[in-house]
């Protein structure tokens, strides 16, 4: 080193005495950015703890996303119940089907799916059950003539209260409106004769519709009117009923319950697939599933249950069978049950007939998974769900597979993985890809040849999107991220 000359040398020995010693200069350090990290350390929010089942990785923090509502009850969750949104596409019915599959892996865990989405004749939800050994529970009218699967709305394991309030949401879901009261009481009165007069066997749809088209006069003295004005009541009730027993639903629900329907399986999926999603009688059949399960399934044996149900608007958006449900997720917290209903876009329902009963269902729901929306939709989908802004503003440019979760507050983006064993059994559009049709010679059971180079490519895209998402959001987000 230099010596200084006096002068510096008395400078600098007085700035010493008087402030400390000063900075030496030192030369800068060249290194990478893997070393330099080490120096700042990253952080994260705080996820969900390390108990059930694995979702995927949080994208800002790389972490283990791992999700249960029954683990989380009563500590970080107040509702086991599960709602999930967004564009067909994006990855909601794989999200369910690898959760469903990864739950079944704990030996306390009952899954029961409406399927009401069809491919190839059958339900989305028929490989996983041939994969697990179940025979899906098909309701098709169809099938139902030459001796199919039946439910009976008056199966004796429904109490009577059930069975009324059963049969009430049928009628008032195909009316359109409420049941007025002398309707009521018709139906009330056939009802009551027919569980009391029919000892030898199951009562049937069918019993009521001919005690309602034929009343006995001690209904009509039991209110002091004419045999003719009860008969009159009950007309259109007969009419609705009539439907079921000898209408465009006949044989589903017009007989006894099928026998050797196992209630105990691991797995029940009720394939829906053959009905039209967009008549009446999807929500019909909804209710009738809906309640009979609730009186045949659902015990308090402290089993873990879970209730998925696809297109769910078709239950949300019906006040009738909104409040069946609403009293069944209700029921849920106490016996083990956690209710899954997904649907695509949530103004589906807010926006309907059912709205204030659709806002009871929503506020049941503490975990929220969304998907990719349109901006428009994401909007107001912040904005009635209370997610962040910076939530909202990244949902139209998610990529398929991942999601925004919102589970009572804690918000994650999500990326979802799916196993290559999953990947068979989750994979749902084989319609609209060139590997759908078999080849001629080809063992059609035989796995498609696997790409790795194209898996690698579509892995480094979805990474360049989840990167670009969070560098737009770091600067608006409330929560830690990686630095």
């Amino acid at each position: 080193m230099a010596a200084l000359d006096p002068l510096s040398a008395v400078t600098e020995a007085f700035t010493s005495f008087l402030f400390g010693k000063t900075e030496t200069t030192r030369l800068p350090v060249r290194t990478s950015t893997g070393q330099a990290q080490a120096v700042y350390l990253p952080t994260a929010a705080p996820g969900l703890g390390d108990s059930g089942v694995i979702i995927g990785r949080e994208v800002y923090s790389g972490k283990g996303y791992i999700y249960d509502p029954f683990q989380l009850y009563g500590q970080q969750l107040p509702a086991p119940h599960w709602l999930v949104l967004g564009e067909s596409g994006n990855g909601k019915s794989a999200l369910e089907k690898t959760y469903v599959l990864r739950q079944l892996r704990f030996r306390d865990r009952q899954v029961v799916v409406l399927d009401a989405q069809g491919e190839d004749g059958v339900g989305e939800w028929n490989l996983i059950a041939e994969e697990m050994g179940i025979t899906p529970i098909r309701l098709d009218p169809t099938a139902a003539l030459d001796q199919g699967i039946r439910l009976n709305p008056l199966d004796p394991a429904i109490t009577t209260t059930g069975q009324l309030a059963l049969l009430r949401t049928i009628i008032e879901v195909a009316l359109g409106h409420g049941l007025d009261e002398r309707s009521g009481f018709a139906l009330k009165v056939a009802h009551a004769y027919v569980n009391t007069t029919t000892t030898d066997r199951q009562p049937i749809l069918t019993d009521i519709v001919e005690q309602l088209r034929h009343p006995k006069p001690e209904a009509a003295e039991a209110m002091n009117v004419a045999l003719d004005d009860v008969r009159a009541w009950g007309l259109d009730v007969a009419l609705v009923l009539d439907r079921l027993v000898d209408g465009d639903l006949r044989g589903m629900f017009d007989g006894p319950t099928t026998v050797g329907i196992d209630l105990d399986a691991p797995l029940i999926v009720f394939d829906l697939s053959h009905i039209d999603r967009n008549s009446i009688a999807m929500p019909i059949l909804m209710a009738i599933v809906g309640v009979w399960l609730e009186h045949t399934w659902i015990r308090p044996d402290r089993r873990k249950r879970i209730f998925l149900v696809e297109e769910a608007w078709h239950i949300i958006n019906s006040p009738f069978v909104a409040q069946l449900f609403q009293r069944l997720l209700k029921f849920g917290r106490r016996l083990g049950l956690s209710f899954v209903a997904v649907v695509h876009h949530l103004s589906d329902v807010v926006d309907g007939a059912a709205a204030r009963e659709a806002a009871a269902i929503l506020k049941m729901a503490s975990t929220r998974t969304i998907y990719a929306q349109k901006a428009d939709e994401a909007r107001a989908t912040g904005k009635v769900l209370g997610l962040p802004r910076w939530a909202v503003e990244i949902i139209p440019a998610l990529t398929p597979g991942i999601a925004v979760w919102d589970v009572n507050g804690n918000v994650q983006v999500v990326k979802h993985l799916i196993t290559e064993a999953e990947r068979p059994l989750v994979f749902t559009d084989r319609a609209m890809t060139e590997n759908s049709a078999p080849v001629p010679g080809q063992d059609p059971s035989a796995e498609a040849p696997f790409d790795a180079s194209l898996e690698a490519d579509l892995e480094a895209e979805a990474e360049a999107r989840a990167l670009a998402i969070e560098r737009s959001s770091r600067s608006k987000s409330s929560n830690p991220t990686v630095a």
